[in-house]
This record gives structure tokens, sequence and C-alpha cells, in this order.
């Protein structure tokens, strides 16, 4: 069980990373070198609606250890179900990636922003 809750840390350290990424890379422009394919690479598997391959390998490792796998993904299980929303309604399907563009267009366009005036880091105080 110890193996499917790291994998579940894991995966909540990447969707936090996938929705503040391009925030952070304003301060370290270098991150969006590693935020930009992550934040892709959750897109795609949200938009063709396939599993999560992280989801995928905690389900399995609660099995293995005999614990009962859970229902409506990782966002279901541990964010919108205690909330009582289900992750399959359209309202928290817009919901969830109106925050998600809107976080990551606000850092990037502040970020293309700063490259285009010739600012890389943001002035120290």
């Amino acid at each position: 069980m110890l193996l499917a809750n790291a994998v579940a840390v894991l995966h909540a350290a990447v969707v936090l990373f996938m929705l503040t990424g391009a925030l952070l890379a304003l301060r370290r422009p270098g991150l969006a070198r590693v935020h930009a394919p992550v934040a892709l690479a959750v897109l795609t598997v949200n938009l063709a609606g396939a599993p999560c391959p992280l989801t995928t390998v905690e389900l399995a490792l609660r099995e293995r250890a005999g614990a009962a796998p859970y229902d409506g993904g990782f966002l279901g299980h541990f964010l919108f179900g205690p909330l009582g929303l289900d992750v399959r309604s359209a309202a928290v399907q817009v919901g969830m990636y109106s925050v998600a563009l809107g976080l990551n267009a606000v850092g990037y366009g502040l970020l293309l922003v700063r490259t285009r005036s010739g600012e890389s880091r943001p002035a120290q105080p």
C-alpha cells in the first residue's frame, strides 16, 4: 500500500505542477522546458478520454496490496468526490479546464511578454 500511496503523492505533485508550473516559470524561466511537456501530456490524456497512467498504476498497486480500487479517477476520488461534485459533470469539466487553461495562459502570456521585452528574470527586491 505504501507504493500506491507514493504514486498518489506523485500524482498530486504532477497535478499541482501542471496547474502552477507556468506561474513558477515566471520566477525560474527554465521550468517552462519541463512544464510545457508535462502540461501537454496531461492535456492530451484528458482530451483523449484515456485513463491517466498514474491512476492506472496507483489502482493496480492498491489491488495488489488487497485494497479496493476507487471509481472516478484521481481527481474525482481525492478532490471532487469529497466536495460532493461529480468529476464527469459538464460543469465540473468546464471549471477544471478553465482553471487549468487560465492559469497556464496567464503564466505563459506573462512569460512571453517578459521574453519579448528582454526581461528574463523578475527584479530582485
